[in-house]
């Protein structure tokens, strides 16, 4: 299965006391950037969140939104400090002996003294809040892969014309390059009549020149691991999985077979179809990018 690297999933994990809301969207990107929004509470379970992400995307710019709302009062507990308290007491009876003055200090004056009485939150059950989580990230993550899979089955159908177009124009520079060499000993035969008139043509001469010219021009190295390179991205997109990598070095490879085959011809029609191979390994090369 082909997977593109442009995706969005989404899912919520909703309890009576809570609900979790977790967006997954991705751009291409040459390797996996994971890049995670979510509360500061959440922050211990980010290496868990990683390592969960990485079993469902291999490459792309990823960024995952959570969000978190808690549908219960805020849980607080009262902490009494007695030690700071008695201290508090020790150095009144201080100040009442060192100044000779009335120890009135009453338990509503004790209390309202710094962090004698304090208000702390009560810690959260951290497997559970993990399980609620990663639920949600993972729901999330697998509808995230399944629009990357329906788009990546869009770019192969696309991917698999263009190679059938570049395999025909493979076969009319092979057809073709034949061609070009018959009608170049026929023009040099042409001109040598021409400039010698009566007097015989010498056959090895012009068999010479014809050998020298064909080799010049020749393409069928070029032409050969054009269709091996074709038959390879076929393979390639058939067996699926996370491809794009080698099928880009792949397109490089077409690009300069298609850059050789254009340089060495002297044939306006092989011209013509290597300027188009190399506007089509392009546009499969563009294609390319966005597959995982």
């Amino acid at each position: 299965m082909i997977k593109s690297m442009t995706g969005f999933g989404r899912f919520e994990a909703v309890t009576p006391e809570r609900k979790i809301s977790v967006e997954i969207k991705a751009v291409n990107h040459r390797y996996l950037d994971l890049n995670i929004k979510m509360p500061k509470r959440f922050n211990y379970f980010e290496s868990g969140l990683r390592g969960l992400l990485k079993n469902y995307i291999q490459r792309g710019k990823v960024d995952i939104f959570i969000s978190y709302e808690d549908y219960t009062e805020e849980k607080l507990n009262l902490k009494y400090n007695g030690t700071l308290a008695s201290e508090y007491m020790d150095y009144f009876v201080k100040m009442q002996r060192q100044f000779g003055i009335e120890n009135d200090v009453k338990v509503s004056t004790l209390a309202n003294m710094p962090e004698v009485l304090s208000m702390e939150q009560v810690p959260e059950d951290e497997e559970q809040m993990w399980k609620l989580l990663s639920q949600a990230v993972e729901e999330a993550a697998k509808k995230f892969v399944e629009s990357r899979a329906q788009e990546g089955e869009r770019l192969r159908d696309d991917l698999l014309g263009k190679l059938d177009y570049m395999e025909s124009l493979v076969d009319f520079v092979e057809e073709r390059s034949p061609q070009v060499i018959r009608e170049y000993r026929t023009k040099l035969e042409d001109k040598v009549k021409e400039l010698l008139e009566n007097t015989t043509i010498d056959e090895n001469r012009i068999l010479t020149e014809v050998t020298i010219y064909a080799d010049k021009i020749c393409v069928d190295e070029e032409t050969v691991r054009l269709r091996a390179h074709i038959g390879a991205t076929r393979k390639e997109l058939s067996a699926g999985g996370s491809v794009g990598r080698k099928l880009d070095f792949i397109a490089q490879e077409m690009n300069r077979e298609a850059n050789t085959i254009l340089s060495k011809s002297g044939d306006l029609e092989i011209s013509d179809r290597a300027i188009s191979l190399k506007t089509e390994i392009e546009k499969v090369r563009e294609q390319i990018q966005n597959i995982e």
